[in-house]
């Protein structure tokens, strides 16, 4: 600092005498100094160097010129902007005060009249900006300051946001900065709208007061994605629940001003104010506002489907519904070793892109010799290019459904929507030497590029390298622009050790596809040998390499896989796997695949409940997440890391629907070929389900139904639509489906059980078609269980539903008394938050009277 700060001093000598940095943020450093021409104190903010190098001083300070017009009582002047010594820089006056963002960090909650007070000041400085045509971009409470000697506000940073954004453009994420504050950003925003207006700063205000009066942001999060996720998809927490002080009217404006549409807002920034400055501040009702959804804990998770047989231990508190979204692990194939399932159908999209690109696995022409090596130099391949910016890669799982099919290329391209197929082989040339063809084919399966190379058959690492380099070049040539490979990084330079990881991957294969058809000869016990032999010796070979004891891992988790359900024999391979998962991470503590076997391991564990009691239970699922996080931190494309999360955040205490839906779509999004497609796009369905999202919900099971036709998940998740608030359910299709059998998913208890609740959705699916006596009387029908059928009596709370939505208040009531009996701890989850499928009875005296303290 001492060094910036002589910098800084002798840039701007002779025109403002700095003395020292008052603050930093993640924009620029801030300095006060004097202006020895004016003799005036002045707050000098000079930009990140990174991000004054990325968006180029010239472009900032033209745009900055329209905020330093702007004249008003409640905003902050611009004095100055230029560039000194390669410093950009602008020039504020210093005053005496604090920022709001200090005061609720002191106070946490403002009185009401302040805090309105304090916004009517804002929205006036705003309501002058938007009719010059600035957008602020970056309301906040750290960008409005309090004058110490009036109290009143004054907005700073006017026009900033605007000339970064301007200025900048795409740019701006390679500094790894953003405009925009997570917990105040309006959704369209978030979502990159080019084009904002002052309905966003609207929005951003709106935060800000809804902070000032309750203490806290209306929406957090573990990360900026999660908080966007959940301004853009949760309702609103009510104020009143926080602070039931909060006039009804002011909620109200609350609400409007944060509607997600900017066209449900406010139109203006003056309306806002003046909706807020007439608001009858003495009228506050007793009632709980029911319109928006508190804090969405999975506990309040809708009770579509029953946790399977083999599922996880029942979570500590609330609501234990089973889960809308919870498939259980061992139904999901989470993780890296996938036992089951198939890549289905592609997903559907536009016509191929040729920066769409599939690495086909390369043919071995040696009669099985150089099986190992085709097989090693397509994997990196496919790893090198993956992530390279301005490629779209067709993952692994993707390619490996048409190896050894016969599929032509064309048809290959199409199913993968690929515009550019890379293929190839591997041949003996003679002596000691291997020689590598590669064919670059476009999506009609013709080749346009055609290359080979001859390299020493004892150096597969050159074989690697070059075959990169050379793919490199042909898509160069191809798309005009250039290709970066990214460098093995994590990888050996020892040449056997990467073959006989090469060779153990073959026999790893060789004996998961047998596990997977029901195999277990000895044949098979011998392949599984062979495989974590040859990761042991690579792991001797290279001493300081992580993938061969991650290989081992994953090998006991797959041996742990099949002794599903059984403690005394699943435990010791979980136990052997967590300690070559520990191995794995002590030679590489950055290796997203080491975290992320070990976390899947861990969670695997909490699965099947080998731990001695609770406490140990909950350490090991904290743990497991805590593995899993830092695998998709270090590797974002890490599928099967976001995968078991989108599973594992429906276990942990304060874990969201929206945390396992976005999960759920960043696994989908770097891998819509998992083995655990169905599950993922499941999941996707279940949380937009549960957060009343009709739209997506929609999406999701018709994207399932295509890709999957004849998982009888994607026929379920049907029924469920029509459960739906806004849907317009077909009761003579509903019938065709519980009546086709097709809704029982294997795992999930018994058939009967779910076939019965099936009929429930459809009964609900009936009262949304305004059919209310047919609806009451194929629910109850559908409800009645004998006990060895339905033990948790979980039916009732279906029942209960399926009643409330054909207008039985008192019939729903009854239901869910015989639902609390057996499941006694479920009574206060539903208290918290009864969901959406109860919410219009939060009002009836009957429904009330089931939570009163007992």
């Amino acid at each position: 600092m001492a060094d910036s700060l002589e910098r800084v001093r002798e840039a701007f000598a002779g025109r403002y005498a700095v003395e020292r940095a008052v603050g930093e943020g993640g924009m620029a450093t801030v300095y006060l100094a004097r202006d020895e021409k004016h003799e005036r104190a002045v707050a000098i903010k000079v930009l990140k160097p990174e991000l004054a190098a990325s968006i180029g001083a010239e472009r900032f300070l033209r745009e900055i010129k329209l905020a330093a017009q702007l004249q008003h009582p409640n905003i902050l002047a611009l004095y100055d902007s230029g560039e000194a010594d390669g410093l950009v820089y602008y020039v504020m006056p210093f005053v005496e005060g604090e920022s709001l963002r200090d005061r609720l960090d002191r106070e946490k909650q403002l009185p009401i009249d302040e805090a309105i007070r304090l916004t009517l000041e804002v929205a006036d400085a705003l309501h002058c900006a938007h009719a010059s045509g600035v957008v602020h971009r970056d309301i906040k409470p750290d960008n409005v300051l309090l004058l110490k000697a009036s109290g009143h506000a004054l907005v700073m940073d006017f026009g900033i946001a605007r000339a970064v954004t301007a200025a900048g453009g795409d740019k701006l994420t390679q500094t790894g900065m953003a405009v925009g504050t997570p917990h105040y950003m309006s959704p369209e925003q978030a979502t990159g709208q080019e084009h904002v207006d002052g309905r966003s700063d609207l929005y951003s205000l709106a935060c800000v007061l809804y902070e000032m009066l309750a203490g806290q942001p209306p929406f957090d999060g573990p990360n900026a994605l999660a908080i966007l996720a959940r301004h853009a998809m949760e309702a609103v927490p009510s104020l009143q629940i926080v602070r039931a002080t909060v006039p009804d009217e002011v909620e109200e404006i609350v609400f409007t001003a944060l509607a997600k549409t900017p066209a449900d807002r406010y139109q203006t920034v003056q309306a806002f104010a003046e909706a807020l400055a007439s608001a009858d501040l003495g009228m506050v009702s007793s009632r709980t506002t029911a319109r928006a959804i508190p804090r969405r804990t999975m506990q309040h998770r809708l009770p579509t489907q029953q946790v399977e047989a083999v599922g996880a231990p029942p979570k500590r508190r609330g609501l234990h519904y089973g889960g809308v979204a919870a498939a259980v692990l061992a139904a999901a194939g989470v993780g890296v070793f996938l036992l089951r399932g198939g890549a289905g159908a592609a997903p559907a999209a536009a016509g191929p892109d040729s920066r769409r690109v599939a690495v086909l696995y390369f043919e071995d022409r040696s009669g099985g010799e150089l099986g190992f090596l085709a097989d090693g130099i397509t994997e990196d391949l496919i790893r090198d290019l993956t992530g390279v910016r301005g490629l779209e890669l067709v993952s692994r799982n993707g390619v490996a459904q048409f190896r050894g099919s016969g599929a032509s290329r064309d048809s290959i391209a199409r199913a993968l929507r690929a515009g550019t197929l890379v293929a190839g082989s591997v041949e003996p040339a003679g002596g000691d030497r291997i020689r590598v063809n590669i064919q670059l084919a476009d999506a009609s399966g013709a080749d346009f590029k055609r290359g080979s190379f001859e390299q020493a058959a004892g150096d597969p690492l050159a074989i690697r390298d070059s075959l990169a380099s050379r793919v490199a070049t042909f898509l160069r040539e191809r798309l005009g622009e250039e290709i970066r490979v990214r460098e093995q990084l994590a990888s050996t330079r020892n040449p056997e050790a990467w073959s006989l990881v090469q060779r153990a991957e073959v026999a790893r294969k060789a004996w998961q596809a047998g596990a997977s058809a029901g195999d277990t000869s000895a044949v098979l016990a011998a392949r599984f040998s062979e495989a974590d032999s040859l990761f042991a010796q690579a792991a001797q070979r290279d001493r300081r390499w992580s993938t061969p004891w991650v290989g081992r891992a994953q090998l006991a988790y797959g041996r742990s896989r099949l002794a599903a359900g059984a403690p005394l024999e699943v435990k010791p391979w979980i136990e052997r796997g967590l300690a070559l998962a520990d191995s794995a991470v002590a030679h590489d503590a950055a290796d997203p695949d080491a975290l992320e076997i070990r976390g899947t391991l861990r969670y695997w564990g909490y699965i099947q409940r080998i731990a001695p009691d609770d406490a140990t239970a909950a350490r090991d699922l904290e743990r497991a997440r805590n593995d899993l996080e830092q695998a998709t931190k270090l590797s974002p494309t890490q599928a099967g890391a976001w995968a078991t999360l989108s599973h594992l955040y429906y276990q942990v205490e304060d874990g969201r629907t929206t945390d396992a839906l976005i999960a759920a779509q960043r696994a989908y999004e770097a891998d819509t070929y998992l083995a655990t497609a169905n599950l993922v796009l499941e999941r996707l369905f279940n949380a937009s389900y549960d957060l009343g999202q009709l739209t997506d919900a929609q999406r999701w099971c018709a994207e399932g139904g295509r890709r999957f036709p004849a998982d009888p998940r994607f026929q379920v998740c049907r029924l469920w639509l029509m459960t739906m608030k806004g849907a317009k359910p077909d009761v003579a299709e509903g019938w065709r489906i519980v009546d086709s059998g097709n809704v029982v998913v294997p795992g999930r208890g018994s058939e009967e059980l779910q076939v019965r609740r099936a009929r429930l959705a459809l009964a609900t699916g009936i009262a949304r078609a305004g059919l209310a006596d047919s609806a009451r009387s194929v629910a109850r029908s559908a409800a009645r269980a004998d006990a060895d059928v339905d033990p948790a009596r979980e039916l009732a709370l279906n029942l209960a539903f399926a009643l409330a939505t054909a207008g039985d208040r008192p019939g729903a009531v009854e239901a869910l008394k015989v639902y609390f009996a057996a499941n006694p701890s479920a009574r206060r989850g539903l208290a918290e938050d009864s969901g959406w499928w109860f919410r219009d009875m939060e009002g009836d005296p009957a429904f009330r009277s089931l939570f009163a303290a007992r």
